[in-house]
């Protein structure tokens, strides 16, 4: 699980928005991508995330 004050401090590198935790896996609110967590930390990386619904 990822502490809530390092998950309000984490933003979307690929268009700077807001995220949110959902089923171990982290959310951009703005452009949908979904970051993997791995080992309990996240892998905040444009080429690991994948494309959500817009």
């Amino acid at each position: 699980m990822i502490d809530k004050d390092l998950l309000d401090i984490l933003a979307c590198p690929s268009c700077k928005g807001g995220v949110e935790l959902k089923d171990d896996k982290i959310y951009c609110v703005v452009c949908k991508k979904i970051y993997p967590i791995r080992d309990g930390i996240p892998v905040m990386l444009i080429e690991e995330a994948e494309e959500g619904e817009k």
